[in-house]
C-alpha cells in the first residue's frame, strides 16, 4: 500500500501590532529647541561667522549684499592648537575677514598682498613683491593713473591724509622704494584697486586682527534693493526681514547664491 501525508493545516498570520507614534511633549520639543541653539552658538563663535559686504572696494570678487560664511578655523588661533589642528598660515592672495586696526569694532575684508618679510610696491599701478610683479587677474581698475600715493606706493613726498601714526611709520619701514612688512602682520588691498580704503591709507593688518578666510557666498542681495548694512533697532530688523522674505525671487542674485570665494 502507498502511504499518501496528509498536509497539515496552514497557520494563519499573525497581525504585527502598529506603532503608535509617541508625541512630543512641550518638555521635550524646548530641549530640541535649546539643543539646536546651542549647536548653532558654537558654530557661529567658533567656527564660523557670517559676514555682508557693505560697500564695492572687492569689486568684482565681492559685490555689495554678498553674504558670506567665514571660517574662523582656517588659520588657528595662535596657540598650542596650532600645532596640533591642520591650520596653515595666511598666504599672498588669501581673501580675509579681519578687525580694522583703526577701529577694531568693524570688520573689513581684503585680499593679501604682502606678508611678513616681504617688500611691497606700487608702479603706475603694478605691485611688486621682493621685485617681481604679481599677476593678478582679480585686480579691478576704473580710474586713470593720476593719484599719485595710491598708484605708485610708497611714495613719501606725499602724505596719505588719513593716519598721522601710519605716516611716521611709513616713513620707517621704507627701503629703496619698497615698504618693509614686519613680522606678524600683513599688507592688505582691495581687489578694486581705484576705490580701497586699505592698507595704502591705514596700515598693516595684525596677525590677531584676523577673523578668518571666506568659504562662499551663501546668499546675494541685489545693489539696488535697499541698504544692505544691518539695521539697528528692533523695528528696523523685523522690517528688513519682512521684506527679504516677501522680495526673496526678486532681490537674490541667483548667479553668485552658494558661489565659492576665491
Amino acid at each position: 500500500m502507498t502511504k499518501t501525508n496528509t498536509p497539515l493545516p496552514k497557520t494563519p498570520p499573525q497581525e504585527q501590532p502598529v506603532p503608535v507614534p509617541v508625541e512630543e511633549t512641550p518638555y521635550e520639543f524646548v530641549a530640541s529647541m535649546c539643543s539646536l541653539l546651542v549647536v548653532g552658538l558654537f558654530i557661529l563663535t567658533f567656527l564660523c561667522q557670517n559676514y555682508v559686504i557693505p560697500s564695492g572696494s572687492m569689486e568684482n570678487t565681492l559685490l555689495v549684499g554678498d553674504y558670506l560664511l567665514v571660517n574662523k578655523l582656517c588659520y588657528g588661533g595662535g596657540g598650542l592648537g596650532d600645532y596640533v589642528m591642520p591650520y596653515r598660515r595666511i598666504r599672498r592672495g588669501d581673501v580675509v575677514v579681519f578687525h580694522y586696526p583703526v577701529n577694531p569694532a568693524q570688520h573689513f575684508v581684503k585680499r593679501v598682498i604682502g606678508i611678513p618679510g616681504d617688500r611691497v610696491r606700487l608702479i603706475n599701478k603694478q605691485v611688486f613683491v621682493n621685485g617681481v610683479a604679481l599677476k593678478e587677474p582679480y585686480a579691478n581698475f576704473t580710474r586713470s593713473a593720476n593719484d599719485l600715493f595710491r598708484d605708485s606706493f610708497p611714495r613719501l613726498d606725499v602724505a596719505p591724509g588719513e593716519t598721522p601714526e601710519w605716516w611716521i611709520q611709513l616713513r620707517k619701514l621704507v627701503d629703496d622704494g619698497q615698504l618693509i612688512v614686519p613680522q606678524g602682520h600683513y599688507f592688505v588691498m582691495g581687489d578694486n584697486r581705484d576705490d580701497s580704503y586699505d592698507s595704502r591709507y591705514w596700515g598693516f593688518v595684525p596677525q590677531a586682527n584676523v577673523i578668518g578666510r571666506p568659504l562662499l557666498i551663501y546668499w546675494s542681495v541685489q545693489e539696488g534693493d535697499g541698504d544692505v548694512t544691518a539695521p539697528s533697532s528692533v523695528v528696523a530688523k523685523m522690517a528688513h526681514f519682512a521684506y527679504a522674505v516677501t522680495h526673496i525671487f526678486q532681490i537674490t542674485r541667483w548667479n553668485r547664491t552658494l558661489r565659492l570665494v576665491n
